[in-house]
């Protein structure tokens, strides 16, 4: 557990002497407020002299921290330039060394040993905000609401802290309602900042009102051209924001929903290079976001790609809010989807007993119940490893034989050893009840053709996988299930169709159309793995080199 000198370290004289050419000294006068709660692009102020106390606004008699000399302002929103989630002022009269965000930024790309107390304090302090459910967010909602495990699932994996009232639980809730001017059929109900109140926000409306790509979308309303657009942040798409911004490039990353994609989901990644003990998928999300932020890559959430102009350049991706994006190369990082189950009432029940990831949310919903994982890949592994430390038992179906064809050693021994895994396969869902969420469902076996009903309230699907491909509108050569053809892939008739006017090849994940490149589970012939799909995203970025010097 980190301690309150690894959060709050404190600058040697040297150390800020280093800092001094990045910024200026000021003054600031007891009371003095130097970061309002919602104010963005926002930098650090370093102490010299006095102190600087961190105030939740909501409880104003609640000071956070108090900043004394050598100690210095911020976390993770500074580096993005996100809206602050605190108020900061000054306790006493006090000298303070003001360091921009475009300063700071220079510094953690250029000294070292600086960016790695800033970093590390930054990434520290924002866990130690979600831990205490401190921040501009309040979430009223209920545990019977698919939108409420929506909302907490967005803002949780985009690391954003926030406070949760149930409405069936607490006894106060009436009166947070009626404070608030809404009823208990709005929910859930997102509250920004202690004013602006969204009734069952949309995950866009949740994005604008908590400021996640603040300055980003006045980019994109001046139509900047980017060197590079990267559309996707799980692991591909990550690494290849990280790569491009260290090595120079005007790179925008766009993402739907919250950095790591399926891969942000696991709980627990072992067999990833590095991690001898494991790391979930959302603490290696949340290290490649800020990695990238690092660099000066700008990663936009909630902005969802639903065209793409591929004819003429500058390339052109159409997003949902209508604005549009601009850039001279492309790299297709958006991944794959679960599968539906082909079932009566599914869409009914999702998110009211039918979930398509097994974080510690979904964990919460059923502890000391039985719970039915459907798919034979890693993520199931995963999730049925992580959920029979929750749940009373797991039962882990698979429509094959075996698991050994499609999920790692380490996870079939883990399988087989746990008394709480029960692996049934050659059985499939056969149906499913309820009246407002899942009550019961049956499986059949299909080898016996012997049915059973059970009476469980919580399963989880994760089987096959969707390429999200439908935006691209016959912009690229596709394969016959969707995912995008790229390098060795497209055949001569693949690139005569798509009239390909070079007299080279299409580079290594190129696709049909020169500049443009897909990496990840949405191409085709990909392996399904989180080391390779961080292999192609730094990969394609040296091709990305090539083709703007073409």
């Amino acid at each position: 557990m980190a301690t309150d000198d690894q959060i709050f370290p404190a600058l040697t004289a040297a150390q800020i002497e280093r800092l001094t050419p990045f910024g200026h000294k000021r003054t600031a006068a007891q009371g003095e407020v130097l970061v309002e709660q919602g104010d963005s692009e926002k930098g650090v102020f370093v102490v010299i002299s006095g102190s600087i106390e961190i105030v939740d606004p909501a409880t104003p008699a609640n000071v956070v921290v108090t900043h004394r000399p050598g100690q210095f302002t911020g976390e993770v929103h500074v580096l993005s330039g996100r809206r602050s989630l605190l108020q900061a002022q000054a306790a006493e009269p006090s000298e303070l060394l003001e360091i921009e965000r475009s300063g700071l930024l220079r510094i953690v790309q250029t000294d070292p040993e600086i960016s790695e107390i800033f970093l590390r304090a930054f990434a520290l302090r924002r866990a130690r905000l979600i831990d205490n459910s401190t921040g501009d967010a309040l979430i009223l909602g209920s545990s019977h609401s698919s939108d409420t495990l929506r909302l907490k699932e967005f803002l949780t994996r985009n690391g954003h802290p926030y406070a949760y009232v149930d409405v069936d639980k607490d006894p106060a809730t009436q009166e947070l309602l009626d404070h608030f001017h809404v009823a208990v059929t709005d929910i859930p109900i997102l509250v920004c900042r202690g004013e602006k109140v969204l009734r069952n926000p949309t995950n866009e409306e949740t994005a604008e009102c908590l400021g996640f790509s603040t300055g980003i979308d006045k980019e994109i309303e001046k139509e900047h051209v980017y060197d590079l657009i990267v559309i996707g942040a799980g692991p591909s798409g990550l690494a290849a924001g990280v790569y491009a911004a260290s090595e120079g490039l005007d790179v925008i990353v766009l993402e739907t929903n919250a950095p790591g994609g399926q891969a942000g989901s696991s709980s627990l990644i072992e067999n990833y290079l590095g991690f001898p003990m494991g790391i979930s998928g959302q603490d290696l999300a949340n290290r490649a976001f800020i990695q990238a932020q690092k660099f000066g890559a700008s990663v936009a959430i909630a902005h969802t790609a639903c065209g793409i102009r591929c004819i003429h350049e500058p390339f052109r991706i159409g997003l949902r809010d209508g604005t549009a994006v601009h850039g001279k190369t492309i790299i297709i990082a958006t991944g794959a989807e679960y599968r539906r189950l082909p079932l009566p009432d599914l869409q009914r029940f999702e998110g009211n007993g039918i979930y398509y990831g097994a974080t510690h949310i979904e964990a919460q919903l059923c502890g000391d119940e039985e719970v039915v994982i459907i798919g034979g890949g890693n993520s199931a592994g995963q999730a049925a490893i992580f959920l029979s430390t929750h749940a009373k038992h797991v039962h882990l179906l698979v429509r094959g034989p075996a698991l050994a064809a499609t999920m790692s050693r380490y996870l079939i021994s883990r399988i087989e050893d746990s008394p709480a895994i029960t692996l049934r396969t050659d059985t499939e869902i056969t149906s499913l009840e309820g009246d407002k969420c899942l009550e019961r469902l049956s499986w059949r076996k299909r080898d016996t053709d012997e049915t059973e009903t059970r009476e469980i309230r919580h399963l989880f699907s994760m089987t096959g996988a969707c390429p999200n491909t439908a935006w691209l509108q016959d912009c690229l050569q596709l394969d016959e299930r969707q995912f995008i053809k790229t390098g060795a892939e497209l055949q001569a008739a693949d690139l005569t169709a798509a009239n390909w006017p070079h007299k080279r090849q299409p580079y290594l994940f190129e696709t049909s159309v020169p500049k443009i490149f897909a990496v990840g589970d949405v191409r085709s012939g990909s392996v399904k793995r989180v080391a390779s799909a961080v292999g192609e995203g730094s990969v394609a970025v040296q091709l990305i080199h090539k083709v703007l010097a073409e």
